[in-house]
């Protein structure tokens, strides 16, 4: 896959106008661009139309977590909005994700869409072991965590899930090769994590096995951002 494909822009702006002039200026580096739950819930579903109609894919970054039906019908609806890739939280269980590929494998079938890839999210790069066990009571490590999670989605036929970083070479150990790892907590060397514990370089992410890098923060908080992406690109094609 081209680097170029690898890389997801997260549009973590507000704003769809401002969102667009991202994707004009920084489309070239990249053809894939999140839009997260900020973006959505103020722009709506047309600023994904609007990126498409610019040629370039969406990732859906909603994490749907509800109870099967409700997961399965806001999955249809993201598929026929003609999104690139959706995700789901691993934690809603197999049954869950599994009415959730069925349910949008028909109705692509159907209708004739391209189905979109759907990814589980394993445990969120701000979590570590400490809040895992002392707060969500969960009593193994992070690790096994995220292990058995993304066993669970590979057992529930998705297309792979969202880990961090520090995970990607478990997972592709434990899941396949073909088991894609969508990885977010990537930040350039020269960039602070804020608020993401479980980070790493883009370099060292493709050298992991990650499929896809997701980077937002990173690059449009920074002065040039088309200075930041051009050194990324060298990142991702010595790695």
């Amino acid at each position: 896959m081209p680097w170029k494909e690898r890389l997801i822009i997260a549009l973590d702006v507000s704003d769809a106008g401002r969102a667009l002039e991202i994707v004009d200026s920084l489309g070239e580096y990249a053809g894939v661009f999140k839009v997260g739950f900020e973006l959505f819930v103020s722009a709506g579903p047309k600023v994904v139309e609007d990126i498409h109609g610019k040629g370039k894919k969406v990732f859906l970054d909603l994490k749907f977590h509800d109870i099967p039906t409700t997961v399965a019908k806001a999955a249809v609806a993201a598929a026929r909005l003609g999104v690139h890739m959706l995700n789901v939280h691993a934690s809603g269980g197999t049954e869950m994700m599994r009415k959730c590929r069925e349910s949008v494998e028909e109705v692509c079938a159907r209708e004739g869409l391209a189905r979109p890839r759907i990814i589980g999210v394993t445990a969120l790069t701000s979590l570590d072991t400490g809040i895992l066990k002392n707060e969500l009571c969960v009593p193994h490590g992070l690790k096994t965590h995220v292990k058995h999670l993304a066993l669970l989605t590979r057992k529930a036929g998705l297309d792979g899930v969202v880990a961090s970083p520090h995970e990607i070479s478990m997972v592709k150990e434990q899941c396949g090769r073909e088991f894609l790892v969508v990885t977010p907590g990537i930040r350039p060397s020269w960039v602070a994590p804020d608020d993401q514990r479980r980070t790493a370089t883009p370099r060292e992410a493709i050298r992991e096995g990650a499929d896809y890098i997701v980077m937002g923060r990173g690059i449009l908080k920074q002065e040039d951002p088309v200075k930041a992406l051009e050194l990324i690109s060298l990142e991702m094609l010595t790695a």
